[in-house]
């Protein structure tokens, strides 16, 4: 099945994760059906080029997408930015035969890969020593050390990790994680989003040959072209998927409750506006700077978020109640780089 961001296809796609959700929170299983769901509907080929086989989709198309899908189930959304955030530097590399290798099964679902590159940003830079070092060895480099979050690491066939060399110089490489001496601990318990199975993976000198780098060595390799620069107004988009939800669920109460309307629809009008804001600048057209709009959807989903639990009142405090829920995901905003 081959979705557009206006296909009806898509919103068939998004009520059948939300009949999962709810599960998926109280049993932190990994998102398995989930996964498999958005295979079958295509969701895996909207970030990839016609070229890779993927279907090319522009990023704000790509920001459409992700607002439907949040707003069904944030945890599945969340392990997709991370999935679709390998797949893309693998689709970058110049390096051909890695190329070559993972993209076919990563398109059809046959296999998952995941980041595990945060360390590299400034979050981690304060330390002594870099959370995963590298050192040149023949034929590649040697790893010691360790990625901190890296979503469904032990669900992955390749982690997309990165590490940094003596000199500063960075590299980021496709890690199986089948390699000797790579081991994934249980995943961390976390406020909310258990369910995606985030944590550390583990390297004791671990050889990576130079057939599985994807770029570097560099300086400042996070900033640069190569494919390995974060960014991008994914994160926003999930925020504000998950404030539409929340909003609407306000709304379907006010339906009843004729006092809450005016709170309602001023909240709903905020979220219509930045929704079009973070859609035009995906676009590329001037307005709100990425920063801009990151902060105003980390501000309306904690307000939007903690408003539905203050409708559904002492039945929303209850635990199995959707509106508790979607306040502990809202904090993931204040957290995710």
């Amino acid at each position: 099945m081959i979705l557009t961001p206006a296909d009806p296809g898509l919103e068939e796609l998004c009520d059948r994760l939300d009949a999962l959700s709810d599960g998926l929170a109280r049993n932190g299983a990994w998102p398995l059906e989930q996964l498999r769901l958005c295979g079958e509907y295509g969701v895996f080929s909207w970030f990839l080029s016609r070229a890779s086989g993927g279907l090319g989709w522009s990023a704000e198309a790509i920001v459409r997408g992700y607002l439907a899908l949040s707003s069904a189930c944030l945890t599945t959304a969340f392990v997709l930015t991370q999935r679709s955030g390998a797949c893309r530097r693998i689709e970058a590399t110049g390096n051909l035969g890695v190329k070559s290798r993972l993209l076919p099964g990563l398109l059809s679902g046959r296999s998952f890969a995941t980041l595990g590159i945060s360390h590299l940003t400034t979050s981690r830079r304060h330390l002594a020593q870099p959370a995963m070092r590298a050192e040149e060895i023949r034929g590649g480099f040697l790893l010691n050390g360790y990625s901190p979050w890296v979503t469904g690491a032990d669900h992955a066939d390749t982690v997309v990790a990165g590490a940094t060399l003596p000199d500063g110089r960075d590299l980021i490489f496709a890690l199986p994680t089948r390699t000797p001496g790579v081991t994934v601990p249980p995943p961390a318990c976390l406020t909310a989003l258990t369910a995606s199975h985030t944590g550390p993976v583990n390297c004791e000198h671990v050889e990576v040959g130079r057939e599985e780098v994807l770029a570097g060595p560099a300086m400042n390799l996070m900033q640069g072209k190569s494919g390995a620069a974060t960014g991008g107004y994914e994160t926003s988009a999930l925020a504000l998927g998950l404030a539409g939800r929340a909003i609407q669920f306000s709304e379907e109460e006010a339906v009843h409750r004729p006092a809450l309307s005016s709170p309602v629809n001023a909240l709903r009008e905020e979220w219509m506006d930045l929704r079009d804001g973070l859609i035009s600048a995906a676009a590329g057209n001037y307005g709100l700077t990425g920063t801009q709009v990151r902060a105003r959807a980390n501000s309306l989903v904690l307000r939007a978020t903690h408003a539905a639990l203050a409708v559904a009142k002492g039945t929303g405090y209850a635990g199995g109640h959707p509106a508790g829920r979607w306040c502990r995901e809202a904090l993931f905003f204040l957290v995710w780089s």
